[in-house]
C-alpha cells in the first residue's frame, strides 16, 4: 500500500466507523470515516486512491447506489459492502455490478483485513488464466444436478424451506444437499461461496451454474 491510499469507511453508526478505523490503524492502514454516502462524495476528488467500506443500508443513498456513483465518476476506488444477513441477494447483485467484496455482520476482523488488502492491491486478472479460478471450476464441476439446483436458489437468498417447496423435496434433503455443496466447494460460508461463483462467471450476468463450469 502506498502512502496515498486511504480506506474510506461509511456508516451512519459512529460506533461502527470508530471500531473499523481503530482496527485498521492497528494494522498500519490509514482510514477516514463518513456518516453518509453524500458526505463521502463531497469530500473526495478524482485523484483519490484506496478503497471504500460501506454499509449497504445507508440513509438517502444506499451502498449499492454509492457503488454506481463511484463507477459513474470513474473513481479508482474498489467498494467493499457490509451487509446484514437478509441482504445477501442485494449484495450478490452489487458484486455482479462490480463491488470488490461483501461481508456479513458481524464482520470478522481477519476477513475484513484480507478484503481491504486485496482491494488495495487489486489488479485486472484474466480469470481463465488464474490457477485459483481453475481450482474453483474444478470443485463446482463435482456438484450433482440437484446440488446445482439448490445452489442456484441459495445464491438467490432463498431459505432451505422455500427451496424444499420449489424442488419438491424434504427440508432435511435440502440441508444434506447444502452441506454437500459447502464440503465439495470448500466454502466456509455462503458469502465465500458467492465470491467463488463470481470469480468464474461474468459479473454482469448470473447464469445458472451448469456441469460445464
Amino acid at each position: 500500500m502506498t502512502m496515498s491510499q486511504v480506506v474510506h469507511v461509511i456508516d451512519d453508526d459512529p460506533v461502527v466507523c470508530k471500531s473499523i478505523r481503530l482496527f485498521l490503524a492497528t494494522e498500519g492502514i490509514e482510514s477516514r470515516t463518513y456518516s453518509s454516502a453524500q458526505q463521502f462524495l463531497a469530500a473526495i476528488g478524482p485523484e483519490e486512491r484506496g478503497c471504500v467500506i460501506t454499509d449497504v443500508r445507508l440513509p438517502e443513498m444506499s451502498g449499492v447506489d454509492l457503488l454506481a456513483e463511484v463507477q459513474a465518476r470513474g473513481l479508482n476506488l474498489p467498494v467493499i459492502l457490509i451487509t446484514g444477513q437478509g441482504d445477501i441477494p442485494l449484495a450478490v447483485d452489487a458484486m455482479k455490478k462490480g463491488a470488490a467484496d461483501f461481508m456479513e455482520k458481524p464482520v470478522n476482523d481477519a476477513l475484513l483485513l484480507a478484503s481491504v488488502r486485496k482491494a488495495l492491491r487489486r489488479q485486472v486478472v484474466d480469470p481463465e488464466q488464474s490457477a485459483s479460478t481453475q481450482e474453483i471450476r474444478s470443485r463446482l464441476s463435482t456438484l450433482t444436478t440437484r446440488e446445482q439446483d439448490v445452489l442456484d436458489r441459495l445464491v438467490d437468498g432463498k431459505s432451505n424451506r422455500v427451496i424444499a417447496g420449489e424442488l419438491g423435496i424434504s427440508f432435511r434433503t435440502v440441508e444434506i444437499h447444502r452441506a454437500n455443496i459447502m464440503r465439495k466447494t470448500q466454502a466456509g460460508s455462503l458469502p465465500e461461496l458467492v465470491r467463488m461463483l463470481l470469480a468464474v462467471t461474468n459479473r454482469h450476468s448470473w447464469p445458472t451454474i451448469s456441469s460445464s463450469i
